[in-house]
């Protein structure tokens, strides 16, 4: 039995799958995943720290956003396995590689909570679309999930954002059709 066992873990495994990503694929949905991750970071720091009018629906509303990002972090970590693709959601790689602007120390006013994780919402929409097409020519399949990702990611920003617009003057206009 214990030769049956050694023989086991010594033969080489081989897959064939209908497709694996290449470099290029593989760095677009790293940089993905690592702006998700900074966002649940930003945001669980954000619903610890926020302060002042309207605390208890931003505390909440930071959760929801939180609750995206991970499912969302999870989702693409687990699609960039499935290519074969080693992802890497360390904090050191987080930290080094996100494009998110920083998100204050301290306590942080309400509004101020508001502005930062709206900007740092649009940065992950902003990746996932900057990276768009060229996943959508390596592997249409992959953008559907970024597709979903940046549906929702907008949502979230215009849903956390709408707290601190007034109509017909906050930039960006609504356009009236």
């Amino acid at each position: 039995m214990a030769a049956t066992a050694t023989q086991h873990r010594t033969r080489q495994h081989v897959s064939h799958p209908a497709f694996r990503a290449d470099e290029q694929l593989a760095g677009h949905l790293q940089q993905v995943l690592v702006d998700l991750n900074d966002l649940a970071l930003q945001g669980k720091q954000a619903h610890w720290n926020a302060v002042g009018p309207n605390f208890r629906d931003l505390h909440l509303q930071l959760d929801e956003i939180v609750d995206a990002a991970r499912t969302f972090t999870d989702d693409v970590a687990e699609r960039m396995r499935a290519l074969y693709v080693v992802p890497d959601g360390t904090s050191a790689r987080t930290a080094a590689q996100s494009s998110l602007p920083a998100f204050p120390g301290g306590e942080v006013e309400t509004g101020a909570v508001i502005d930062a994780i709206v900007a740092s919402l649009y940065a992950v929409a902003g990746t996932a679309r900057r990276v768009h097409d060229e996943v959508d020519a390596a592997d249409p399949t992959t953008a559907d999930l970024l597709h979903t990702i940046i549906e929702r990611i907008e949502q979230l920003a215009w849903l956390t954002d709408a707290e601190r617009r007034t109509p017909g003057a906050s930039v960006p206009e609504a356009i009236v059709v």
